[in-house]
Order: structure tokens, then sequence, then C-alpha cells
């Protein structure tokens, strides 16, 4: 049986977890995409809740889901309810929970503007046509990142900090990361001397990137860095992020690539 609720404006969904919670609903079912996934992944880490969570894919790109392996279809979604939820990570910046990931840079200028009219026309391709439309505005920003026996100083293009792999409509950022190790995966694209070619070699493979995983890193830029948190832009110049291990129940498929198998 399933109690349905539909968000209208921001804050429903925080609002109809707690409502939730407070009825004493052991499951809660994510009908959306990336946006929808992080608001409610995030009212349920803030709540410390055993309730656990399944996503249904219904979103434009449904990068997260993708990476994990969740079925795009509703029926076989929904059965992931029969599968044991397993404790996953969530990163947090400020007082703000995420799931998925943290793009900064040309990348969360680029999801943040794609018009959602164009989202519902040309699905997770709206992206790479937004990005050519504002090839123009491609400009470097200045930052410096710090973490544990990490320091990297320097202009950037892109940056991910991933829990999940993926974002902007499947560009892997963090093709590596796993949802339950405690670790945030952090992706650095630098500025290169011949952008055009960068992004040519940046479409054929992935060596440009400087990768790391840590607990935490903080980033500071004197002319601030827009980042897109799943939808939700951010600008600050300085940010702290960092894991949150084991802070929310989640149903994933057998085999998920996302889980971590070690020990």
């Amino acid at each position: 049986a399933l109690d349905v609720r539909v968000t209208w404006e921001g804050g429903d969904a925080q609002r109809l977890v707690k409502e939730a919670l407070a009825a004493g609903y052991s499951h809660i079912v994510a009908g959306g995409g990336d946006g929808t996934l992080r608001d409610v992944a995030e009212a349920m880490g803030l709540a410390g809740t055993e309730a656990s969570l399944v996503l249904l894919p219904l979103g434009t790109a449904n990068d997260f889901a993708k990476a994990a392996g969740i079925a795009l279809e509703p029926a076989q979604a929904l059965a992931l309810l029969n599968e044991p939820a397993q404790e996953v990570d969530l990163g947090q910046v400020g007082e703000q929970l995420f799931l998925n990931m943290a793009t900064g840079g040309f990348g969360s200028q680029v999801t943040a503007s794609t018009s959602e009219d164009l989202k519902k026309l040309m699905g997770a391709a709206a992206y790479v046509f937004t990005g050519l439309s504002r090839f123009s505005e491609l400009e470097a920003a200045s930052v410096e990142l710090k973490g544990p026996d990490f320091h990297w100083q320097g202009e950037l293009l892109a940056l991910g900090i991933g829990n999940g792999r993926q974002a902007g409509g499947g560009q892997e950022l963090c093709p590596d990361a796993v949802v339950n190790d405690g670790l945030l995966d952090v992706a650095i694209l630098p500025k290169p001397q011949e952008v055009v070619g960068a992004l040519r070699d940046l479409l054929a493979g992935d060596g440009l990137f400087i990768r790391t995983r840590l607990p935490w890193v903080e980033i500071n830029s004197q002319q601030g860095l827009d980042i897109n948190l799943d939808g939700e832009p951010l600008k600050a110049d300085s940010l702290r992020f960092e894991a949150r291990p084991k802070a929310l129940r989640l149903h994933l498929p057998q085999g998920c690539p996302l889980l971590s198998h070690r020990g």
C-alpha cells in the first residue's frame, strides 16, 4: 500500500518527510529526479531516522539512479522495497546534505541554467546543448583546496565532489566513487593552455582530471565559486565539504556498483 503525496514548491519534500516519520512510516519513496532525491535524503539524514528510502527515478537526468543501477521502469524500481536497506553516506556542506554530487565551475553553471522546458523537450541532451550554447562564457576559477594530506591551488574549469559518480546528464566526474566508504571523491579539471583541445580530450577520456578521496575538503576562492548541489545553487568564498558516514538507509539493487564490498 502506497500513500502518495505531491510536492508543489520548495520545502514541501522536507515537510512531507517530517510528517511521514511522525506518522510512523518505515519506508519513503522519492519519486522524481536528482533534486527531489537530494531534498528527501537530506530531510531523512537530518532526522537521523531508521526509516529507509527507495528512489523512483522520474527526472530528466536521473544521474544517481543510473550510476546505482536502479531501473528506470517504475515497477522494477519499487521492487527494491524487497531488497534489504544499505547504510550509505551523505555529503555535507554547511547545514546542507546531499547524496549524489556537488559540482563547481562551468559544469555547475550549465546545470543550473538549463531550462525546464528544454529538459522536457530534449531530456539529458539539454545539458549538452546548453553547454555548447554557453561555450563563449567558459572561464576558469582560481581556487585553493585543502584536505588531509592534500593541497591543490590553481585555476580550474570544473570541480566534482562526489558521493555518487555522475552529474549533469551523465558526466562521470567521479567514476570510482562509492556511497559507503565514509569518503568523498574529489575531481578537479585544471585550466589547460588550450581550452578547445582540452574539451576534445575530455570527451575522449578523463586523463586531464586530478582525483583524490577524502573525508573532508575545504575550498577557498577570492572571487567566489558557483556550486551546484544536485540542482541547489550555492555561491561562497569558502566552503567545507565532509562525509557523514552511514547517515541514510537506502534500498539498492544487488551488485550495485556504488557499494564498496571491501571486507
